[in-house]
C-alpha cells in the first residue's frame, strides 16, 4: 500500500458493505515523498502499529467513529492490552479507493466519486497545526493576517497558535498541493467539508492532551477518512510519529529528526529531489521521481540507532507504557541532540 507499510486484504469492500484487512507495519521508512529508503530502523513499524493502535482505541472511547478493529496477534484480533508484545500487524475495515484517472495533472474526481457511490475513501488529507515552525510550507503561502495573527510578517521563530489552523491537501496526486476550501469540498465528494474540519479538530484535541499528559507537545499532524453511509470515520493511522510531529523539551520527536539529518549530511539529494519536482511541476509531469537525478545514501548504524532508540522511547512515553525495552526519553532525546 506504501512505501512504509503493507495491505492485506481478507474480504473486499463493495458498493454497500466494508471489507476487512489489515495493516502490516515494516521498519522501512521514508522523507520526502522518495518511497523505501536503503535502510530499515530496527521496530520502528511495531511502534507506529502500538501508537496508532492506542490512538484509535483512545478515539473510540471519545466517541469518534475510525475503521479500527484490533491488533492482530496469532491470527486472533484483540485489543491492544491484550497482546502480549508490541503489535505489528493492525486490523481494519475496508473501503473502496476507486481509479483516479489523469492526464499529467489533471484529475478526474467525478470519475472517481461515480465509482465510490456510498462508500469511498475520501481523497483528501486533513492537515491540523498547533504551531507554525520556522521552514513550514504554511509561512510561503499564507500571511499571518490570513490567520488572525498580529505579525505584519512570519516571525524568526516558531509561532504557538491559540486555535489549530485545519487545512486540506490532495492524497493521491503525483505532487500532492494544497486546497483552497471550495476545491476541497469538491473533492471530498458526498462527504462534509465542514464535518471533515470538526472531526479534524476533535482528533487532534484528543491527540494533544494525550501528548501534554506524556510531557510532549503535538505541533501538527494529519487525518485521512472514509466515508460510509452518510458516516465519516478516521481511516488510516492516527497520531504516530511519521503522522505527526511531536517533540520534547525542543526537540522535535517525530520523523521530522531523519529529515533534518538527511538535509545536513545529503544535502546535494535533497536538492535533487526540490528541483525534479519543481521541474515535473513546470512540465506537467506527475513522476517527478523520474526527473531526479540523485539518489539517498545508506545511513550510519550509529544514526539507525539513534532512530530506533527515539521511536521505542517515544511510544512508551505516549502511551505511558512499557511496550519496548527502551532507555528513558531523556537519553533518546540526548542521542537525537547529539546527532
Amino acid at each position: 500500500m506504501t512505501s512504509v507499510k503493507e495491505f492485506r486484504i481478507e474480504e473486499d469492500a463493495t458498493d454497500d458493505d466494508l471489507g476487512r484487512g489489515s495493516f502490516v507495519f515494516t521498519d522501512d521508512y521514508s522523507v520526502f515523498d522518495w518511497g523505501k529508503m536503503p535502510d530499515q530502523i530496527p521496530q520502528k513499524g511495531a511502534s507506529l502499529c502500538t501508537m496508532g493502535a492506542f490512538n484509535f482505541e483512545l478515539l473510540e472511547s471519545e466517541g469518534v467513529p475510525t475503521h479500527y478493529r484490533g491488533v492482530v496477534e496469532n491470527g486472533d484480533v484483540v485489543a491492544l492490552a491484550d497482546a502480549s508484545h508490541p503489535p505489528w500487524e493492525m486490523a481494519i475495515d475496508l473501503t473502496q479507493v476507486p481509479d483516479l484517472p489523469h492526464e499529467g495533472r489533471e484529475y478526474d474526481y467525478d470519475s472517481y466519486h461515480e465509482a465510490a457511490g456510498e462508500n469511498y475513501l475520501i481523497p483528501l488529507e486533513i492537515v491540523f497545526r498547533n504551531r507554525v515552525p520556522v521552514g513550514s510550507s504554511l509561512r510561503s503561502r499564507t500571511d499571518p493576517a490570513d490567520h488572525g495573527l498580529a505579525f505584519d510578517e512570519w516571525p524568526d521563530e516558531a509561532v504557538d497558535l491559540a486555535e489549530p489552523i485545519v487545512e486540506f491537501s490532495t492524497k493521491y496526486e503525483e505532487g500532492d498541493r494544497y486546497l483552497e476550501r471550495a476545491e476541497a469540498d469538491a473533492i471530498a465528494g458526498k462527504a462534509s467539508i465542514d464535518d471533515l474540519e470538526s472531526l479534524a479538530r476533535e482528533v487532534n484535541r484528543i491527540v494533544t492532551e494525550q501528548a501534554d499528559a506524556a510531557g510532549l507537545t503535538h505541533e501538527d499532524g494529519k487525518i485521512e477518512c472514509l466515508y460510509y453511509q452518510g458516516e465519516i470515520r478516521v481511516g488510516d493511522v492516527v497520531g504516530t510519529f511519521d503522522e505527526n510531529r511531536f517533540s520534547y523539551e525542543g526537540t522535535q520527536l517525530s520523523k521530522e529528526v531523519l529529515r533534518q539529518y538527511h538535509k545536513r549530511t545529503q544535502p546535494d539529494w535533497v536538492r535533487a529531489v526540490d528541483d525534479a519536482k519543481a521541474e515535473a511541476k513546470a512540465e506537467d509531469v506527475a513522476d517527478w521521481k523520474s526527473l531526479c537525478e540523485e539518489a539517498p545514501e545508506p545511513l550510519e548504524e550509529s544514526v539507525l540507532e539513534t532512530a530506533s532508540e527515539l521511536y521505542r522511547s517515544g511510544a512508551n512515553a505516549y502511551t505511558d507504557r512499557e511496550f519496548f525495552d527502551a532507555p528513558p526519553l531523556s537519553s533518546a532525546i540526548g542521542a537525537v541532540r547529539r546527532l
